[in-house]
């Protein structure tokens, strides 16, 4: 695995790097070939939360997860653990369904074990479904109204682009934007 490791508002000693890289490097023991893409880790301190986010970006899919703790190796071990966690659901979802439709080489290794997942990650209910009219806005004015109607995030027809959007509050209180590619 390749690392683009960062720090905000933290300095990335070498201890620190190289603590990442060998917590990191135990997952690449759930992949069929090694993974050639760059996993991108931010570490940062924020209201005295040492916070680190993992992104690993697949063929075919994107592991990602967020973590904070007191102490950044903390963090560090429990962002590993939920992505042990990401990785397990999806190997057994994937190789399962690859079995039974066609027998595709799966993107995981498959080592025989049985792998247990906690039941409410294993359903994803639909509980509702809601549709409305898109007006064309712009960017300011869906974050008015998100914050109007209460919610963390507003889709919207972007009135400048023409596409539609989202915009949404991040946990460190400020906006965030979501636009297609």
């Amino acid at each position: 695995m390749k690392y683009n490791i960062r720090g905000q508002h933290i300095l990335v000693t070498d201890a620190l790097r190289e603590y990442v890289e060998k917590k990191l490097s135990r997952l690449e023991k759930y992949f069929e070939e090694p993974i050639t893409s760059e996993t991108n880790v931010t570490m940062s301190v924020t209201k005295g939360k040492h916070v680190i986010e993992v992104m690993i970006p697949l063929s075919n899919a994107m592991l990602r997860a967020e973590e904070k703790s007191e102490d950044m190796y903390a963090s560090i071990d429990l962002v590993v653990d939920k992505l042990e966690r990401q990785i397990r659901k999806h190997k057994t979802k994937i190789n399962s369904r690859y079995r039974k439709e066609s027998g595709i080489r799966t993107m995981f290794k498959d080592d025989g074990a049985a792998v247990r997942v906690l039941e409410e990650e294993d359903d994803y209910e639909l509980v509702r479904t809601k549709r409305f009219l898109l007006k064309p806005m712009d960017v300011e004015e869906a974050i008015l109204q998100m914050n109007m109607v209460g919610h963390s995030f507003f889709m919207f027809a972007n009135a400048t682009t023409k596409e539609v959007n989202v915009v949404y509050k991040r946990s460190d209180g400020r906006y965030g934007l979501i636009e297609a590619d």
